[in-house]
């Protein structure tokens, strides 16, 4: 059984068949720790918590503490899988990293099939072409970390038929990156203040309202829009109404970003979040996401989406705390709005590696709630889910450490060249 079926068949079970693992005084068996492959199926299978589970967050601490311990005594492949998922539990890695991290795991297996590995070596390589040739289409798009953009939203959605929608998410990405680069660093409060007007009114009749500077974004904000269109069939141009909204509300979430930072205003944590969830840029991105999509995003989907539901509220939490733990120092160093990091530190008067551990059980909590989410009946297909499961994937790794996007020349720089520089050797 593949670990993916693994640990959606633990899933389906109860957490009170955990309590079998566990002696008298309620610890997991010290026994348990010679069985390897099966503490890691167990770590793995833990992060699938939801609240309330505690077990399974005792689960988590035990699986790892052994694992650790077992890792020097391991051989390979058994030592890269477990180190591998050690860093990430499997839940939480991207997709198309972990397929090309298997097969080298595979290929190290005595009891491989050597036809199967050989299959899975040129799907791999096939579907790198088929990337390589859109990222090709779309470089000239923008200048500035467009390579990102497009690796960011390929741990979105890999498969063949979501070119459409990869092609237009990653143009997204890529203008609303330069828009956060105008509010943040370029623009006045007051020039900031116009090109909100302008997003809120989207009519380029009013172009000479703005800055020089802005006139270029603007226009090309515009017509890539107008070609998003294009890309559409007549029943799905209604699509892009939403984006437009989604736009208009970062817009705005910026522009109050602007006036706190003018202003040297630290709100409360919960007011923080309720402007920079949106300011994330995660709802607009995920929006974004169902607009090249088939058939299958429906318009109540694009309603629902537009609500902010749970799932994308935890999506949204996920990137804000994880993006701000690993760059707020260096934001602070110039004229920037206070983060969550300080926002949590002035409200709760405490230092910043308390704030930071205190933030880090929001996010573990949000995850909970995107598992919840996950396993709850809904009514909309587990595609369209799983494409922001697959956004808080990509956060839980450009951010775990460093500001991967902006300091995109170490971990991220060996990811890229993983999915779209090197093929798998045959």
């Amino acid at each position: 059984m593949c670990p993916k079926q693994y640990l959606y068949k633990i899933l389906c079970i109860s957490v009170v068949v955990f309590n079998k693992f566990k002696d008298e005084g309620g610890s997991f068996m010290s026994t348990l720790g010679s069985d390897v492959k099966g503490l890691l199926s167990l770590y793995n299978a833990s992060y699938l918590g939801t609240h309330g589970e505690i077990i399974l967050d005792e689960a988590i601490s035990f699986t790892r503490n052994s694992l650790v311990s077992a890792l020097a005594d391991l051989k390979p492949p058994l030592t890269t899988q477990v180190s591998l998922d050690l860093e990430t539990p499997l839940c939480r890695r991207i997709r198309r990293l972990l397929a090309r991290d298997y097969i080298s795991i595979y290929q190290e297996d005595a009891t491989r099939d050597d036809a199967i590995l050989e299959l899975a070596k040129l799907d791999f390589n096939l579907l790198q072409s088929l990337h390589r040739e859109e990222l090709e289409n779309i470089t000239n798009f923008a200048r500035d970390r467009l390579v990102e953009c497009y690796f960011w939203i390929l741990g979105v959605y890999f498969e063949p038929y979501y070119s459409r929608a990869r092609v237009i998410t990653t143009k997204v990405i890529a203008l609303i990156s330069i828009l956060d680069d105008i509010y943040d660093v370029y623009s006045t409060l007051e020039e900031s203040h116009r090109l909100t007007k302008a997003i809120q009114r989207w009519d380029v009749k009013i172009i000479h309202q703005l800055p020089e500077y802005m006139k270029d974004y603007y226009l090309k904000l515009m017509h890539t829009f107008e070609e998003f269109e294009d890309l559409l069939a007549s029943s799905e141009k209604y699509r892009i109404t939403y984006l437009k909204e989604a736009m208009k509300d970062l817009s705005e979430a910026y522009f109050e970003e602007s006036i706190w930072r003018d202003q040297h205003y630290v709100p409360t944590l919960e007011e923080h979040l309720h402007v920079s969830l949106i300011s994330s840029g995660y709802p607009m991105l995920q929006c974004a996401s169902f607009v090249g999509m088939g058939e299958i995003a429906t318009k109540e989907a694009f309603e629902w989406i537009a609500s902010f539901p749970k799932i994308v509220q935890a999506s949204a939490i996920i990137g804000r705390i994880m993006n701000d733990i690993t760059s707020h120092e260096l934001e602070q160093t110039r004229e920037h709005v206070a983060s969550t990091i300080q926002c949590y530190m002035k409200e709760y008067r405490t230092n910043v590696h308390v704030a930071c551990k205190k933030l880090q059980v929001l996010v573990d909590d949000a995850w909970k709630d995107i598992n919840e989410e996950c396993l709850n009946q809904t009514t909309f297909p587990v595609a369209l889910l799983q494409k922001i499961v697959n956004f808080s994937r990509m956060i839980e790794n450009i951010y775990k450490y460093i500001d991967g996007y902006t300091n995109s020349s170490t971990k991220t720089k060996e990811y890229i060249s993983l999915l779209l520089v090197h093929p798998v050797p045959l």
